[in-house]
């Protein structure tokens, strides 16, 4: 199959299903008919999923293993479903 943007080799590729078209030269992305849906519905799917368990309760006032420490985590943020759809 020939990219309809530039001509390139089209390659495909199935994930959980929902079959994605890639081309080689210019990486371009395209899906058939209802796909774009499906993975709209995963990644809704993904977003909804329950937040961790909490941390089980400290015992004598001591910081443990996996207490929280102050400073936070800036720039970690959780990936789109999508995009680790493509990450590989």
């Amino acid at each position: 199959m020939q990219c309809p943007k530039c001509r390139g080799n089209m390659r495909t590729y199935e994930r959980n299903g929902v079959h994605i078209d890639q081309c080689d030269s210019c990486r371009g992305i395209f899906l058939d008919y209802g796909e774009l849906e499906t993975l709209t519905r995963f990644e809704n799917q993904y977003h909804a999923a329950p937040p961790p368990p909490p941390p089980p309760p400290m015992h004598h006032g001591a910081p443990g293993w996996g207490a929280p420490h102050h400073g936070g985590h800036y720039g970690h943020h959780r990936r789109s479903w999508v995009g680790m759809l493509f990450s590989s």
